[in-house]
């Protein structure tokens, strides 16, 4: 499938379809608490993403059983709900949701902490919001691909992280997955030149410890080889002749000043 450049008329419903997900995320994120089921949060995601008139884009996807993947802790991403997974004081949760509106999929991630969490847990979700937006400053047409991949890897790796080699974002649009693959970390070759139109999923999974992953039996799951914390942060952007845009950007995130749209990075 080649890379496609979207026309005016599905950049506005992808827009609709960031904006949504962005307000899905921000509430589902605060309704987090130690003692709730990742089952009791796959259903009121659901809930949410279906009064809002769209579909969850994961549930059934190649047969993944729900509508959000929730990984607590040492797992990266692809995390299955369950009844008798509870959340504890303590833990961090990644919420990795997509929703399609009116035939266009949005994609976004964001990684929670549970009540008091330690300060290492803190600063691993911070910087891996940040290894984020160091992409963001290459994402301009007319840079490569890969300048945004080197920018996420050098952020995060400059404060000793590992960064996921085997899991890796994508093209969005009509489908949830298009190209191109667009990795966290540094390549060999520029990637595709970028244009306007070009709609992306950046999405750095960032580990305390080693970068090396493995799976879990239900085939799903990805955690750490050294059982050590993940965070994974995400957001479906445009490309644009200036800055990105981002699509599924929270109000929240844009209160407290993480992104200004048309601003400054």
């Amino acid at each position: 499938m080649p890379v496609t450049i979207k026309s005016a008329r599905e950049i506005e419903l992808m827009r609709a379809a960031g904006k949504i997900l962005g307000k899905v995320h921000q509430d589902l994120g605060k309704a987090l608490k130690p003692g709730m089921t990742t089952l009791e949060i796959d259903r009121m995601c659901e809930d949410m993403i279906r009064s809002c008139g769209c579909i969850p884009s994961f549930k059934n996807y190649q047969g993944f059983p729900a509508s959000v993947c929730v990984s607590i802790n040492e797992e990266v991403v692809h995390g299955i709900p369950s009844p008798k997974r509870v959340l504890k004081e303590g833990d961090i949760v990644s919420l990795d949701i997509g929703v399609i509106y009116k035939g266009y999929h949005s994609d976004a991630a964001r990684t929670h902490g549970i009540g008091d969490i330690p300060k290492n847990a803190r600063l691993l979700i911070r910087r891996t919001r940040e290894s984020f937006f160091a992409g963001m400053k290459n994402a301009t047409a007319g840079r490569y691909l890969h300048q945004i991949s080197a920018a996420v890897y050098d952020y995060a790796r400059g404060h000793g992280y590992g960064v996921v080699r085997d899991l890796v974002g994508h093209g969005i649009g009509k489908h949830l997955h298009e190209e191109p693959e667009v990795p966290n970390f540094r390549k060999l070759t520029r990637g595709i030149r970028l244009l306007p139109g070009m709609t992306l999923a950046v999405e750095p999974m960032i580990n305390e410890g080693t970068w090396k992953v493995g799976w879990r039996k239900n085939g799903w799951t990805v955690v750490t080889c050294d059982r050590r914390l993940s965070a994974h942060y995400e957001n479906t952007i445009l490309i644009t002749n200036g800055r990105p845009e981002i699509l599924t950007i929270t109000e929240d995130e844009v209160a407290r000043g993480i992104w200004k749209p048309g601003g400054n990075a």
